[in-house]
């Protein structure tokens, strides 16, 4: 099979088919939920490739969202579908009037068990970028409240919210691991700041090593970065989220008004 003169199509990349040949065996269930994906020795064996070929197949892999590869465990058939996010509905505010933070909502929606490890909550001085969209000078002290998050028992995501000292400082749930029902929007809101938008920002890449260690990802797994904006009625910016997420947990749906 080769390029034919005149514009004749060119041959499907091997590593391109091998991974055709793992997602069918996936979706034919010859690969059950939970069932580990051959190591890259034996696909060596079975297709007889090199490893390179083989890794590149994995790439390919893993960009269906039908596996996930952690770190020093190899490459599983994942048991749920990624938790989807919804722009249009994870931040209402019905979902805090019920008690449940967005993480929390969207999870329980795709059916998944989720958990939330909090890893730091103080104050610092507030990063360059950050600074700039709470309208303050960097290095001005801010509340940080930096969280790891898991979907079944596995680390999908980092979160770190960076909050204003003068709309933090009398809101002592705020300082605390638990902010209480509804998480900090619903606090936020408790003290007279209603949001009105929220202004996100997204960025696909490599994850660094630190980043992959975290998440328990190989390292240059895909992530995904996002920063948010909370808005308030007033027009101010009262929290910046700056989360990355493990690309392969995660489904993105937005729904955007058609208007004049």
């Amino acid at each position: 099979m080769g390029t034919a003169a005149g514009g004749g199509r060119a041959a499907v990349p091997r590593y391109v088919q091998i991974a055709e040949d793992i997602v069918q065996q996936i979706r034919a269930g010859v690969l059950s939920a939970g069932d580990m994906v051959p190591s890259e020795s034996e696909l060596v064996e079975r297709y007889g490739v090199a490893g390179g070929t083989i890794r590149k197949a994995m790439v390919e892999v893993r960009a269906s969202g039908l596996v996930e590869t952690r770190h020093g465990k190899g490459s599983l058939v994942t048991a749920r579908p990624p938790v989807r996010h919804r722009s249009s509905d994870r931040f209402r505010r019905t979902h805090r009037q019920e008690g449940r933070a967005a993480y929390l909502a969207e999870s329980a929606q795709s059916g998944a068990e989720a958990k939330v490890s909090v890893l730091f909550i103080g104050p610092m001085e507030a990063p360059e970028e950050i600074a700039t969209r709470l309208g303050v000078t960097a290095g001005t002290q801010v509340l940080a409240r930096r969280r790891l998050y898991f979907r079944n028992g596995t680390p999908v995501e980092t979160a770190t919210s960076y909050l204003p000292w003068d709309v933090v400082k009398d809101i002592p749930e705020l300082f605390a691991e638990n902010p209480g029902p509804g998480g900090i929007y619903a606090r936020l809101e408790d003290h007279g700041h209603v949001f009105a938008e929220y202004v996100e920002t997204l960025q696909a890449r490599p994850a660094a090593k630190a980043e992959a260690t975290e998440l328990s990802l190989t390292p240059g797994a895909p992530v995904v970065h996002l920063l948010r904006d909370a808005v308030t009625e007033e027009g101010r910016v009262v929290e910046v989220c700056d989360t990355l997420m493990a690309a392969d947990q995660f489904v993105f749906e937005y729904r955007i008004p058609a208007r004049d």
